[in-house]
């Protein structure tokens, strides 16, 4: 698997693309901003430190995702949960706390790999559907209210479709983590929870997406899931 290490600090680039190497990554690195969104084609995952000396790690993951559907995890010494949402609106995939574990971290890489294979091998969902004056396109992964297009990140719009997909049935909070995350430990479960309360907000409507306490999400019951083509 093809690495990109976007780390300004020598000492933790030196200590951290040798361990990635054992575990069988191929590692390149960048001191910096500059470059990267020349690379983001020849690797499969974005490891990007926040704190860059030549741009803010967000600004520079909203230009990734701009250009490119590569694998982004944002690897912080920034921990307070602003940080986090900032992260994950900006589109990255996930987002881990320095300091962490070598071996938790090659997990995430695995896991969003994993995921990002999984949905390559599955056939996308088709048709549009309409939730009031919401429409949610599956084929296209699209939502607009009121006509307005919204732009939600790639983990928002699975959220999303997991809980329209379930037609108004609940959908439990472990099969969201599975599908999404990969996980389901306490991280993966705060970063669901933040990402409910985003898409609510984005959406303006927050009583679509209704929580089942100690057991998932549904859709609220004024929307009628009805589906057009």
């Amino acid at each position: 698997m093809r690495v990109l290490l976007v780390e300004d600090d020598d000492r933790v680039a030196g200590a951290l693309a040798p361990a990635l190497a054992r575990r069988g990554l191929a590692i390149k690195r960048l001191a910096s901003g500059a470059g990267v969104l020349e690379r983001v084609h020849e690797v499969d995952v974005i490891l990007l430190d926040l704190g860059l000396p030549d741009i803010d790690g967000i600004v520079l993951c909203r230009q990734i995702r701009a250009i490119s559907d590569v694998a982004v995890i944002v690897v912080s010494a920034r921990g307070e949960i602003d940080n986090r949402i900032q992260g994950l609106r900006a589109g990255a995939d996930d987002y881990l706390v320095k300091p962490y574990d070598v071996d938790e971290l090659v997990a995430r890489v695995e896991a969003v790999r994993r995921r990002r294979g999984e949905r390559a091998a599955k056939p996308e969902p088709a048709g549009v559907v309409r939730l009031g004056d919401v429409d949610v396109d599956l084929s296209r992964h699209e939502v607009q209210v009121g006509g307005q297009a919204i732009a939600l990140s790639r983990k928002e719009f699975q959220v999303l479709a997991l809980v329209v997909g379930a037609r108004g049935a609940v959908c439990s909070r472990e099969h969201v983590l599975t599908e999404v995350w990969g996980h389901r430990g306490p991280a993966e479960s705060r970063s669901l929870d933040v990402h409910v309360a985003t898409l609510r907000t984005k959406l303006g409507r927050p009583s679509l997406i209704e929580t089942v306490r100690g057991v998932g999400y549904r859709l609220g019951g004024a929307f009628d899931p009805a589906r057009r083509d």
